[in-house]
């Protein structure tokens, strides 16, 4: 079995997919991406098919240290999710061509299901209430919101009391049974971050993510010891490596995302060493729905594992939602805020190939906002 032929398509709302075939008609799908550069990661791609075509899809190990490794000018947001759109193609391959789910060829399940989170948006308390209240009667558990909106280089007293009212509004419509996480996005500065933290400590969030900036990780360690809130991170590390400084600095919960930090095959490592940290697996995906597969395979294998984002309904999702693109939604029903066991061969999900290069056509543009202060100066999105 050799592959044949490497395909990229650009789908709305902001994602890129791949489909590798092999020359005997196995299929496999990848999700590469970065959000507001998928044009740069599609090139990528189609530099690495430049090696993969006809080899064995099978030598996952090999293809992998082959594309990370064998340029001397390593790493990199869009190298690395180039890479793990690939790697997640290549395990479909393989469990398609063996028959089994990949979470088999992981090493089987160490739990029966998965618990979910979902996003509520916002910008109001009362608004939150509505939406929290609406993911509480579809069975969520756990719902994550972004901590603040644009915010500034030096919070004032109001700045501060504004993100607490909006996570006590959160917090009385989950009550003391569910959880709230709170994503800081990188939007605040590391004295702020502090200030921050000791005051949310009475509405325990089930994690603060992104407290700190990746570039100001030597820092990290200070906001993790202002307070008791677990601090997690990781949608923008890429690597093992990446991971080591932030694990060292006493985070709970490690974010890879799958589609960054090189897809099933380095995202195991990643969970492999956070374990040895006592820190906890939550992988990063607002993206879609192979992304979220290939999550939800390590999810089921990895012990140290806390619980999964998903996209359905957020608010990036416009021209395109989680579902779109798939035949069959069974995996991704997520009933009382839980997944259950992929059971198909592969990823276990069912790409609906004429609707995905259908959207390519029309493809998409998405790129993140740029805001800046109110003096004009730019700041964190």
């Amino acid at each position: 079995m050799k592959i044949e032929r490497i395909e990229t398509f650009l789908v709305p709302p902001r994602w890129l997919f791949c489909r590798v075939e092999t020359d005997d008609g196995i299929v496999g799908w990848g999700e590469p991406v970065v959000e507001g550069r998928a044009e740069v990661v599609r090139t990528a791609v189609e530099l690495f098919a430049q090696y993969l075509i006809g080899r064995d899809p099978m030598r996952i190990q090999d293809h992998w240290q082959v594309m990370t490794k064998g340029g001397f000018y390593r790493g990199g947001p869009e190298v690395s999710s180039a890479v793990a759109g690939l790697d997640q193609a290549l395990w479909d391959i393989a469990g398609k061509a063996l028959g089994q789910p990949v979470h088999v060829l992981l090493g089987g399940r160490v739990r029966d299901r998965v618990r979910m989170y979902s996003w509520v948006g916002g910008d109001e308390p009362a608004e939150l209430r509505d939406a929290v209240q609406e993911q509480i009667e579809h069975g969520f558990t756990a719902v994550k919101m972004n901590a603040t909106g644009r915010f500034p280089a030096a919070a004032s007293a109001a700045d501060i009391r504004a993100v607490i009212a909006r996570a006590e509004a959160v917090r009385e419509v989950l009550g003391p049974t569910r959880d709230m996480a709170l994503d800081f996005h990188g939007r605040v500065s590391v004295a702020d971050a502090r200030r921050l933290l000791a005051a949310l400590e009475p509405l325990h969030p089930l994690f603060a993510e992104e407290p700190v900036l990746p570039e100001h990780g030597e820092r990290l360690a200070e906001v993790v010891a202002c307070s008791s809130v677990p601090v997690a991170c990781g949608e923008r590390l890429y690597s093992r490596t990446d991971f080591l400084g932030p694990l060292r600095a006493g985070i709970a919960v490690a974010q890879p995302d799958l589609s960054h930090a090189g897809g099933i095959t380095e995202v195991r490592r990643i969970a492999a060493l956070a374990e040895t940290f006592d820190v906890l697996l939550a992988p990063h995906c607002p993206l879609g729905p192979i992304a979220l597969a290939a999550s939800l395979h390590v999810a089921f294998t990895t012990p140290n594992f806390l619980i999964q984002e998903q996209s359905a309904g957020i608010h990036y999702n416009r021209g395109g939602d989680l579902l779109d693109y798939v035949t069959d939604p069974r995996p991704f029903d997520f009933t009382g805020g839980y997944a259950s066991l992929p059971t198909g061969p592969g990823l276990g999900v069912e790409i609906d190939e004429e609707s995905v290069r259908r959207a390519d056509k029309g493809g998409h543009d998405w790129r993140n906002p740029i805001w800046r202060d109110e003096d004009g100066a730019f700041t964190e999105w």
